[in-house]
């Protein structure tokens, strides 16, 4: 239990996975998702994430979002080969993945994705959708 209250801090709530997922974009990747008037948009909070460590997919009607945040490459040793020592680690490393089912009115082939500021926003058109026709049948019958 010390390790996780190590990593978690001294002050933590009853659930310390719970408060880890709150506290871990790589975990819970918060992703806003808007309707205007011309398309759905996907705004994805990824700090510290550039754009080669972020994949966009769209498969059938399913948009996916997934990447990796990698340790950096002096975690255990600076350019001066002196031993580094850690005192706390709070931001999270590992894989994400988010994934969202796209409305019928989703033009899946013309989605578009940029990144800045740490916010990856994915734009994906809508179409107007035709209404299906509606035939009266007629009964047979007395």
């Amino acid at each position: 239990m010390s390790l996780i209250s190590q990593m978690l801090g001294d002050d933590e709530t009853l659930d310390p996975f719970l408060s880890m997922m709150n506290r871990c974009p790589v975990l819970s990747t918060p992703t806003d998702w808007k309707e205007t008037k011309d398309a759905h948009v996907f705004l994805s909070d990824l700090p510290g994430l550039k754009k080669d460590e972020v994949k966009v997919e769209v498969d059938g009607r399913v948009l996916q979002i997934s990447g990796d945040r990698h340790a950096d490459d002096d975690d255990d040793e600076d350019k001066n080969k002196k031993m580094i020592k850690w005192h706390r680690v709070e931001r999270c490393r590992g894989k994400f993945q988010r994934r969202f089912r796209l409305p019928e009115n989703a033009k899946v082939e013309q989605v578009k994705a940029h990144i800045e500021n740490g916010v990856l926003v994915v734009t994906v058109p809508k179409q107007e959708l035709k209404k299906p026709n509606t035939k009266l049948v007629q009964i047979q019958g007395n």
